[in-house]
Parts: C-alpha cells; structure tokens; sequence
C-alpha cells in the first residue's frame, strides 16, 4: 500500500512540473514597425509564439491601412507567448529597452506616426510594476541621454494584423528593408543576448 501511495504521489508531482512547465504569458510591445520587433522576439528562448498586430486604438478589427493613417490610435505591436520558466518578464524587457529607442515620441527611425509609438501593455500587476520600475530606473540614470517616453498602458484588443505581417523577415530577408533596417537590428540581438538566443 506504501508503495502505491509514494508511486501516486510522484506521478502527481511530475504531472504538477509538467503542467508547471506548460504555463505561458504573454507580453505585448510597440516598439516601432513591427516586422523589426518580431524578427527580435522569434529568436529568443522561452519565445513560444509572437504575432504582429494592431492594440490600444478605438477601431475595431482595423486594417493595416487603417492604422497607417493614425487617425484609428492603434500602436503596431507584437503579442509574445512565452514561457516565464525560460524566459522572464524582466528578460523581456531589457531585450525591448535594448532594441529600440525609447526616447523618440511617435518615431523609430524614418518612421513616423502614433502607431509607431514606445509602448508596453501589461497584462497584470507584476508586469505594470516591472515596466514603471524598469524605466524609472532608465530615467533616474540617464541611461539614453534623454527621457524615456515609453507609453505603459493596460492591455486593451488585440487585433492580429493580415497575414502577410506574420513572420515577414524570415520570409522576406534578402529584400532591401529587411537588409538595411531589419537585419543590423538582429546583429545587434545577436552581440547583446548571444546567451538568450534559440540555437
């Protein structure tokens, strides 16, 4: 009988780990064109899926062409799924203050417009709490020379964006934007977060 109940026990606590190991959250970041922002994320561990999309605006279900006109208030965005075993929130957040400029209001590079606004949108109180005090921290030292301007904002619909958004530079490497925006941006991922990448 002792047997039985210690094998039930171990059963039940591999089943625990493994439901443990199942669990993911998601995270979602506006940091610019999100064909960048989503070559960033796909390549790290504990990155289970990413999609590009369209959150915090007044329109629904909009179109890219909607959210290019900036009048519907949406950011681009991409919707992480992650696995906070692998990969933490924190992690996550350095690879976002890291891969773009956060001190630019609505603007990364030759893009510009609301929807190309620094932005985090929190899932919960923990992931509120770690972006005010991650950029708190960004302002208090000065880190990029100006204010940090990054919007932090409750999550809000997230609408998928059309299906040729998804997965654009792996599909689409070798033409010109991907060449000379996107791929110096994976560069810089690569030198920084050699250690966090996917082999």
């Amino acid at each position: 009988m002792k047997k039985i109940i210690l094998i039930l026990l171990a059963v039940l606590a591999i089943n625990q780990v493994q439901a443990q190991g199942k669990k993911t959250e998601k995270a979602t970041f506006g940091m610019g064109c999100f064909w960048c922002t989503e070559a960033i994320f796909q390549r790290l561990k504990g990155v289970i899926s990413v999609k590009s999309g369209y959150e915090g605006g007044t329109l629904s279900n909009p179109t890219y062409e909607e959210v290019c006109t900036g009048a519907t208030g949406h950011a681009e965005v991409l919707e992480i799924t992650y696995n906070p075993l692998v990969i933490s929130y924190d992690e996550l957040l350095e690879v976002f203050w890291k891969s773009h400029d956060p001190t630019t209001l609505n603007r990364q590079g030759a893009d510009s417009g609301t929807q190309y606004r620094s932005v985090i949108f929190y899932h919960n109180a923990e992931q509120k709490a770690a972006a005010e005090k991650y950029k708190a921290e960004l302002n208090k030292t000065n880190a990029y020379g100006k204010k940090v301007v990054t919007a932090i904002e409750a999550a809000k619909p997230f609408y998928v964006a059309e299906n040729y958004h998804q997965n654009y530079f792996n599909k689409n490497g070798s033409e010109p934007y991907c060449r000379l925006v996107i791929q110096p941006k994976i560069e810089k991922l690569e030198k920084i977060f050699k250690a966090k990448l996917k082999n």
